[in-house]
């Protein structure tokens, strides 16, 4: 989930929930409580875990970098929970599916690190930070013909896809055990994978819960998630 800081309440968009119960998953939120034993017990319940996107970032101490000037809200405890989260993850052997700020945090538990704003940190960069409509697909992606996302494509990978766009920091230096598997036109990483075979792992840049009623790359991707679950 995420915090309002303001208002002291666990909140998360609906529609994380809805592709997950279209995809044939019973979605469990799990609040931002920071507690080794309390996610512990919580992860030992699920078939996988999805870590949503959030209007925060991630704390680029966890990094070793200094906060940038265009730096956005840090919540500590969405940081700490989700890099719980992924720890207790890993430690059972489920599913990953991270969307968003979610491979962002997965890529820095692998001792990655990020690009703290792209508008001001990479050259000749596309909009990635697109606005409304949200499920607009906005820009180009490239992919690799190999790994997980290239098997959702079903063959089709290295063709012109398009996504929708909501971040304003990036994939830097890919994490331990994690492969770089889709690209905007600008270089900007868009998919990162695990590299360990029949590992499902699997981090987006952009957001397929917001067009997966109507995108079929989206819908497949929860589709892939959902079936390595079970």
């Amino acid at each position: 989930m995420r915090l309002e800081i303001e208002t002291r309440r666990f909140y998360l968009g609906r529609d994380y929930s809805e592709a997950l119960e279209g995809a044939g998953a019973l979605p469990v939120h799990i609040p931002l409580i920071a507690d080794r034993d309390y996610i512990g017990d919580i992860v030992k319940g699920l078939d996988g875990l999805l870590l949503p996107g959030s209007d925060t970032d991630v704390d680029p101490s966890y990094f070793g970098e200094e906060p940038h000037p265009n730096l956005k809200k840090v919540v500590p405890e969405k940081d700490q929970t989700d890099l719980l989260a992924l720890e207790e993850a890993e430690k059972a052997g489920i599913p990953v599916l991270a969307i968003c700020y979610g491979m962002q945090a997965l890529n820095v538990f692998r001792g990655g690190s990020l690009i703290q704003d792209i508008g001001s940190m990479v050259d000749d960069c596309v909009k990635h930070e697109q606005g409304i409509p949200l499920e607009r697909r906005s820009h180009s992606i490239r992919t690799s013909d190999e790994g997980i996302l290239a098997g959702i494509i079903n063959g089709n990978a290295g063709g012109e896809l398009k996504v929708n766009s909501h971040h304003h920091q990036a994939i830097g230096r890919v994490g331990n055990g994690l492969t770089a598997t889709a690209w905007a036109p600008d270089g900007v990483v868009e998919c990162i994978e695990d590299t360990r075979n029949g590992r499902f792992v699997l981090g987006v840049q952009w957001h397929p819960e917001l067009d997966w009623q109507s995108d079929s790359l989206s819908r497949s991707i929860f589709g892939s998630f959902v079936g390595s679950c079970k």
